[in-house]
Parts: C-alpha cells; structure tokens; sequence
C-alpha cells in the first residue's frame, strides 16, 4: 500500500506470517518479523509514518534487507 511519507513510500503485511514489509523512499525495501496486526494497522494510521516507524518498529523487531 503506497503511503504519504517523506520516508516512507509502502507498507504491506502478511498477517498470516506476521511480517510487515517496509519500503523507504531510497528503494530499501525490509522485512520484520513478529508484527502484531495492531502494531500494523496502527502504523497504517499514524499520522507520522516515520515517527511510528522510528517508535513502535524500528530496533524492537528482528528485520531483513530484501535484496532486488
């Protein structure tokens, strides 16, 4: 889902595997894992993408760089 940031370009998410998949405004695009739906559909709705991120995401849960 393509998203209003200045960071952040698109949000998805597999709620089956838990995993929320993040793209940045660079091209970076990561997985993390263990993502609560609620973390997610509140990060959908934060008026701050890059604020949330920054709070609720980045450093409290285990990530990967998906390569292109």
């Amino acid at each position: 889902m393509h998203v209003v940031s200045e960071a952040i370009r698109d949000i998805s998410y597999d709620r089956d595997r838990a995993k929320l998949f993040v793209r940045f405004r660079d091209g970076d695009e990561y997985v993390y894992v263990g993502v609560p739906d609620e973390v997610h559909r509140s990060f959908i709705d934060a008026q701050s993408k890059g604020a949330f991120f920054a709070h609720e995401i980045r450093d409290r849960y285990p990530y990967n760089k998906l390569e292109m």
